[in-house]
């Protein structure tokens, strides 16, 4: 089925500029800022906490709290070593996939301004065919054209600078999005697209609605820890994307099966309150909106976990985008899924009236 919610004009050119904006985990603020500008319209007030983790607020007065949350920040990478002759090697900030570093471009940031370089790697005609070596952390350096470490450093670079890739949004064959960090500003721009929808279309709710875009998620859900005790939420429902298993070279048996294009993914996992999982099935079968479902062990990765066992425990479930090429440069989503996603969350929130409904026991 198509999905109801038409991204418009203002939308999309909003996602565009926000994905190209860097925002590496520890380093989100000008990504933040631009979500809350955005974002401003449709909130009646901010809470922002130390680390930048950014809330707009709709009902701030009232006593029942339910949150929807994705995070800000993207991979990437640190300086941590120049050599003598110049070269630059890194370490992970987040995920970073050192396989997909040689020949890719990079942003070096500094308080001087942004300076690129290349993820060098020796040419074909140089290397042991018999036994060539693949791509690892020890190896993949970056060179930023510099002939010593004394000129490097006079470009402003040093240790603990931060890098990323300046790969940009496309739009691929009309319905896919193509782009670095959709893993997971994309969840930023779906939640705030729910907030537009709410208050493009009136809707009362009957709690305190605390639209959160998290930080530091890629290094251990942080972001998500440290501000679920500030707001001490009731309900906390996430997005996150999870892998389409559809591509070659995955195995359907471990990863399940999931594809771009059919639909949000709703997970089954402990952290996962069983009521609101369910809430928000019947949520979409009511509207007629297409999902899939994903079962995760133990836990699901994501800032979930974070909500799910904070404060004596928070009724969480988790809203998945299918996604190809995760943690890569040219993440892949479907525009239908995006729709969808944020379909699902704002009819969910239209459905809820109070946390008794999620107990346990009744």
């Amino acid at each position: 089925m198509k999905s109801k919610t038409v991204l418009n004009e203002k939308s999309l050119d909003f996602l565009e500029r926000y994905l190209n904006n860097a925002s590496p985990t520890g380093f989100e603020t000008e990504g933040q800022k631009m979500w809350m500008d955005y974002l401003k319209p449709y909130v009646d007030t901010f809470i922002t906490d130390t680390y930048g983790t950014a809330v707009g607020v709709i009902n701030p007065e009232a006593p029942f709290k339910v949150v929807i949350e994705g995070h800000a920040d993207e991979i990437s990478w640190y300086v941590n070593f120049i050599s003598e002759d110049g070269f630059i090697y890194v370490i992970r900030n987040g995920g970073s996939d050192h396989q997909i570093a040689p020949s890719k471009r990079v942003n070096i940031h500094t308080k001087n301004g942004l300076v690129t370089g290349v993820f060098g790697w020796p040419a074909i005609h140089t290397r042991n065919r018999a036994k060539e070596e693949a791509p690892t952390m020890d190896n993949i350096f970056i060179d930023c054209g510099c002939d010593s470490k004394a000129e490097v450093e006079a470009l402003g670079v040093h240790v603990g600078c931060v890098i990323t890739y300046p790969d940009t949004f496309r739009i691929l064959n009309a319905n896919k999005f193509i782009g670095r960090a959709l893993d997971n500003r994309v969840g930023g721009f779906m939640i705030a697209e729910v907030a537009r929808l709410l208050k493009e279309n009136g809707n009362s709710l009957p709690f305190g609605l605390y639209i959160t875009n998290s930080v530091q998620e890629e290094v251990g859900l942080r972001g998500a820890e440290m501000i679920s005790k500030t707001i001490q939420p009731h309900i906390a429902i996430v997005t996150d994307v999870c892998h389409d298993s559809t591509t070659p070279m995955i195995d359907k048996k471990i990863e399940g099966d999931i594809k771009i294009g059919r639909g949000p993914v709703i997970t089954y996992a402990p952290p996962v309150q069983n009521k609101l999982r369910e809430l928000i099935i019947d949520t979409a079968i009511n509207q007629q909106i297409p999902f899939q479902r994903l079962a995760s062990s133990r836990v699901t990765g994501t800032d979930t976990d974070a909500f799910a066992y904070s404060n004596g425990g928070v009724s969480t479930a988790l809203i998945s985008l299918p996604l190809r090429y995760m943690h890569t440069t040219v993440e892949m989503i479907h525009k239908e899924d995006v729709e969808n996603v944020i379909q699902l969350i704002y009819q969910t929130l239209l459905k809820i009236e109070n946390g008794e409904d999620f107990s346990y026991f009744k």
